[in-house]
């Protein structure tokens, strides 16, 4: 008979070794895959941007995954420091992925000073026949990104004629696959060599969809004239809706008449609404007065479609949307009836909350019959502003015109006046659309203009503020507007906490208008804790050669010291950890060693967020081991609801849906900024990414592409995809249309998070 006692005396004393072994196997490493501790010690490293002699220590790693992320994570953090050894790599590393890195690092760095490096190995991989394609591919991505960030320098243009000569040898080259021919073009359309155009028309016949898809795009930024013949081919017959849209964008671009005929078709009758947006667009491009009542019957249309739908608001509103400014155009001072009644039926339909029927009309009555309500929201008084500003174009040809285009710019000096006065707290809507307003009163460019932003600049909203600032760069400079804004930094140091968009924006503004007499306040602002405004200062006291005069006051006015000094040191910016006392979360680390743990652990294919829409529901599917803390910043913020009932408020067709602001107007995060990380993986159809507003900006608010969107590959986070039925999903949302819920869904249990 077994004994009870002695079983469980036997099993009680095995428990500790079990968890012992299991978590012994959970430090060791997966092939391929990092320890978990080296993987944390990367992701502090990124997140101070501080290339630490811990980094650089892992870059002479036996591991070839462990040199291969330290690598990565040198280049994230964009110290020139490490370009030394980035480039011996590049050169000499045993591990081909890890040489790939090196040259992908190198790009996002971005110094001129790789130019001869990345010419070199260019010329001897042409010589030898274009053997490692792999490697060629992001060695041509790092010279079209340096040579479009370097462009006044003397080796920029020598690094772009590079890239056309390495364009030109992947057309002979019979080992040039898929990815370098993408890789080359996006190089070609960033640097822009005089070659650029023969090269991307030579691919407009690959059998590749994406490669026809990716020339195409080069072929419409560049607006070239190239290759017509096969874009209108393109546009007829191919089978991939991208390449017909890409091939529609560039024959608009291309001002070419001949192609009318078939935007038009293409525009009314293509099947995706990606080829029929870029084809009204072109048609819009084209002035083409042939395509007006076509395109206005299709719009009748859609309107009729759009009234039957039992959907809040339906898909084919951002086709109408897309149509209205080319009829504004195409039926300009025609005073043509049935467009005016369109459009001023879908404005009333819409609760005038959009200004393009509102825009497209007063061009085509010319300022005529424009008796609309009374404006209750915020979204009504900017899209009734927009409108009132579109009369600064409208050149009087009678008195009429003349006494209207004098009342728009004083409805306008009034609502721009009251806009400086305004409480944000009591008046909302105000606030919310001053922005909008004080864009439009800069239209008409009247003498008391910079007087009315100076005293805007007072206001409490940071985004006044900040429209105020940037709109005052562009004018005369003045002693005025220099004491004005000198004020505004000052107060806006002490006194912003949430947003940084005014410190940023008024440093910048003051650059312009005073660079050499506002010393005191960049050095001040050169002390702030938020790593963004401070960068910003420092770089400004560098151009105008006070850095070292500030980094060496032997106290600083205002803030944090130990930025300086680290600076003076190492001669570099590094982020400071938050502390509870500081008043702001900005530009700062706010993860702790728990944080790290937890993200590092998560894998691709673990942790998904169910994100649940008016239209439907879709599913993200994230990369974590691409962007660990930005996955992480997304699923704290859903699983505290940030995102349940949030407008998505911005869809642009064949380019991006965009969600995560709360305020709706485009401005609004969560009191906080991440820093990027970005990645290798490129932006096709259906990749979430993070939306900035400059390097480290990132936040709340992420896009979806519609479309591959290869200008962006290595300048924004990519950190999740939807499948293609979720798309279908994400294709008919609307501006206005809102996230109902997010829930994430994680694989993995509680216990194994913890660090």
């Amino acid at each position: 008979m077994i004994n009870k006692h002695f079983i469980t005396k036997n099993i009680l004393l095995k428990i500790p070794v079990f968890f012992c072994l299991l978590f012994c196997i959970e430090c060791i490493p997966v092939s391929g895959q990092l320890p978990l501790a080296v993987s944390v010690d990367i992701l502090q490293a990124e997140d101070e941007r501080y290339f630490s002699p811990k980094l650089a220590l892992l870059l002479k790693n036996n591991d070839p995954s462990i040199r291969k992320r330290a690598v990565l994570a040198a280049g994230r953090i964009g110290d020139v420091a490490a370009l030394n050894v980035l480039e011996q790599m590049l050169r000499v590393d045993k591990d081909e992925s890890v040489r790939e890195m090196a040259a992908f690092a190198i790009g996002e760095i971005e110094s001129i000073k790789s130019a001869e490096i990345l010419m070199d190995l260019l010329r001897r991989q042409m010589a030898e026949g274009i053997t490692q394609p792999s490697l060629c591919g992001r060695i041509v991505e790092a010279a079209g990104k340096i040579a479009a960030a370097n462009p006044k320098e003397k080796n920029a243009a020598d690094l772009a004629n590079s890239v056309a000569e390495f364009g030109n040898a992947v057309i002979a080259s019979k080992a040039a696959d898929r990815d370098l021919i993408l890789l080359t073009l996006t190089a070609l359309l960033r640097s822009k060599p005089p070659e650029a155009e023969n090269i991307a028309s030579a691919f407009l016949a690959h059998p590749e969809p994406r490669v026809r898809a990716d020339a195409a795009n080069v072929l419409a930024r560049l607006r070239s004239k190239k290759g017509i013949t096969e874009l209108i081919k393109l546009l007829e017959t191919d089978t991939e809706a991208i390449v017909r849209a890409n091939a529609a964008r560039a024959l608009g671009a291309a001002g070419e008449k001949a192609a009318e005929m078939y935007l038009l078709e293409a525009a009314t009758n293509d099947t995706d609404l990606r080829v029929r947006v870029s084809a009204i667009r072109s048609l819009g491009l084209l002035n083409s007065s042939a395509a007006a009542q076509r395109l206005l019957e299709h719009a009748e249309k859609l309107l009729v479609s759009m009234k039957e739908s039992k959907e809040r608001l339906p898909a084919e509103r951002n086709e109408l949307l897309e149509i209205f400014p080319v009829l504004g155009k195409l039926f300009y001072n025609s005073k043509n009836e049935r467009a005016a009644v369109l459009l001023e039926e879908f404005a009333r339909l819409d609760n005038f909350e959009n200004p393009e029927p509102l825009v497209a009309r007063i061009r085509i009555i010319r300022g005529r019959g424009t008796g609309y309500p009374e404006p209750k929201n915020w979204r009504q008084v900017a899209s009734m502003v927009t409108l009132i500003g579109e009369f600064s174009t409208i050149e009087p040809v009678d008195e009429e015109d003349a006494k209207r285009k004098a009342l728009a710019s004083d409805q306008l000096r009034n609502l721009a006046r009251a806009v400086a006065e305004s409480d944000p707290q009591k008046d909302v809507d105000s606030i919310k659309a001053g922005p909008e307003i004080l864009r439009a009163f800069a239209r008409f460019n009247t003498t008391d203009l910079p007087e009315i932003l100076r005293l805007c600049l007072k206001n409490k909203d940071i985004f006044v503020r900040a429209t105020a600032a940037d709109l005052l760069a562009d004018l005369p400079t003045s002693q005025e507007t220099a004491s004005a804004l000198r004020d505004a930094v000052s107060r806006a140091l002490k006194s912003d906490y949430d947003y940084n968009d005014a410190q940023l924006a008024l440093l910048d503004a003051l650059h312009k208008t005073d660079p050499n007499g506002s010393f005191d306040v960049f050095c001040a602002a050169s002390n702030s804790v938020d790593y963004l405004v401070r960068k910003k200062a420092i770089e400004i006291l560098s151009d105008s050669g006070n850095k070292e005069s500030c980094l060496n006051s032997p106290k600083p006015s205002s803030g944090n010291s130990e930025m300086l000094e680290v600076s003076k040191l190492s001669g570099k910016l590094g982020v400071f950890k938050y502390k509870p006392g500081n008043k702001t979360k900005q530009g700062q680390i706010l993860n702790s060693q728990a944080d790290y743990y937890r993200a590092a652990r998560r894998k691709n294919g673990t942790v998904r967020a169910e994100v649940l829409t008016e239209k439907g529901t879709f599913f993200i599917d994230f990369f974590p081991e691409e962007a660990p803390l930005t996955v992480e910043n997304f699923i704290k913020l859903a699983r505290r609801g940030y995102f349940n009932g949030v407008e998505i408020h911005r869809v642009v067709p064949n380019f991006v849906m965009q969600d995560g602001d709360p305020r709706g107007d485009g401005n609004g995060g969560p009191g906080w900024s991440i820093r990027c990380e970005i990645n290798t993986l490129p932006y096709e159809r259906g990749i979430v990414g993070m939306a900035l507003s400059g390097k480290d900006t990132g936040g709340s608010q992420w896009f979806v592409t519609h479309s591959p969107q290869p200008h962006l590959d290595g300048g924004y986070t990519v950190f999740g995809r939807i499948d293609e039925a979720g798309m279908k999903i994400v294709d008919s949302i609307v501006r206005g249309d809102k996230i109902l819920k997010i829930i994430i869904h994680e694989k993995f249990a509680s216990w194994r998070l913890k660090k």
